[in-house]
């Protein structure tokens, strides 16, 4: 259970009504406790993450016909009702298969401030075998997006794409960040490549209507030349490969769900669309202790490819004082509809650093057990290493 946040170190930067941007993991701790987060069960210490908390699963899932939004005035529950196919008891367990949407309830609940609102993500380890996640709201116009002041239940959409998983009740797919006021977003985001800074965002082409948009990050680059020794440069899942248990580490073959992707000598992987790989950039990535940072998909004009379905960086990744020294940005990577030639260098995606009200009490990395924080090119943490 969460406990002590009245004496969490940087607590009082959460008394300072005016401050702004994303709330550190002490401060959502305090927001537990003052019933911003109500749950059917007290949140464990685990689930609160240096700015993020995980959202659990409830007991039960609904196989749903299509994806959906509630839509203004419109409740989530109504929408299942006329568009459930049947229901799945997951207190014992229960897979959820691969092509199929499901709506489920979380445990969570949220009753914010006015001043607070907040934003969902997958988990990394949601992301990373293509499960597809994303949290809605009643009356809500988007995924992921949270209006302050939002009082009311939350539930994810939840689409296995590649992989049939085994979920149960408490099981965390995604998480939630909750963030007062407008974001603070960093002007100057270190993101280093093997040749120094990643260049700036606005050097990259583009199109006029993203130019607002370039402070906000800077650019991320695939890595498609791979370990010079073996020439890896990324894996391609198996297609009708087993079930894979969400809640279990480090219990499964890589070689039984993967298939290794080596350096071609065009020097670039053509993607199919009916394939999903996870690749790397060539950037290492380092997030300061007060910030966050999130990745956003390249513009779909400037290439036929989707990157990375979770995208969110906890403050402390990569830092040397953590127990790394810089990691690499794994990117999960589908083509759209046709076939589309990635080269080595092409600009994929777009890193967003925003500041915190203040230094987590808690950072990302081996002092929490982190999953990646010294990763290069890695699989979810259900597999063998």
């Amino acid at each position: 259970m969460v406990q002590g946040a009245e004496t969490e170190p940087g607590v009082s930067d959460r008394r300072r009504a005016t401050a702004t941007g994303l709330l550190p993991s002490q401060s959502l701790r305090a927001a537990v406790r003052d019933g911003w987060v109500p749950a059917e069960a007290a949140l464990e210490d685990a689930q609160v993450q240096p700015a993020s908390i995980d959202l659990r699963l409830g007991a039960i899932a609904y196989r749903v016909r299509a994806s959906f939004l509630s839509g203004p005035g419109a409740t989530v529950a109504a929408k299942v009702d006329a568009m459930a196919m049947h229901t799945i008891d997951l207190t014992r367990g229960a897979v959820l298969e691969r092509g199929c949407v499901y709506i489920v309830p979380l445990a969570e609940r949220l009753a914010l401030p006015e001043d607070v609102g907040g934003i969902a993500n997958p988990k990394s380890s949601t992301g990373r075998l293509d499960v597809f996640a994303r949290v809605i709201t009643d009356h809500g116009a988007e995924f992921d997006q949270i209006p302050g002041g939002y009082t009311g239940p939350l539930y994810a959409e939840v689409s296995p794409r590649t992989f049939s998983v085994l979920v149960r009740t408490g099981s965390c797919l995604v998480q939630l960040r909750l963030r007062r006021g407008q974001p603070q977003y960093c002007e100057s985001p270190p993101v280093v490549g093997p040749g120094g800074p990643a260049a700036p965002g606005d050097s990259d082409p583009g199109v006029d209507r993203r130019r607002a948009l370039v402070t906000k990050g800077r650019a991320v680059t695939v890595d498609i030349r791979g370990d010079p020794a073996t020439g890896l440069i990324g894996y391609r899942a198996r297609r009708h490969a087993g079930l894979i248990d969400v809640d279990r580490v480090g219990a499964y073959a890589p070689d039984e769900f993967w298939e290794p992707v080596r350096a071609g000598s065009h020097g670039g992987l053509i993607l199919d669309p009916n394939e999903f790989y996870i690749l790397a950039s060539k950037e290492a990535v380092t997030v300061p202790e007060d910030q966050a940072a999130e990745m956003v998909a390249y513009d779909t004009l400037l290439g036929e490819f989707r990157v990375h379905y979770a995208g969110f960086f906890d403050p402390g990744f990569g830092l040397t004082e953590t127990g790394a020294t810089g990691a690499r940005a794994v990117l999960e990577v589908r083509s759209h509809e046709v076939p589309f030639l990635i080269e080595d260098g092409q600009v994929v995606g777009r890193l967003w650093y925003e500041r915190l009200t203040a230094r987590p009490d808690r950072l990302y990395g081996r002092g929490i057990g982190s999953s990646y924080n010294r990763q290069g090119l890695a699989l979810s943490k259900h597999f063998r290493r």
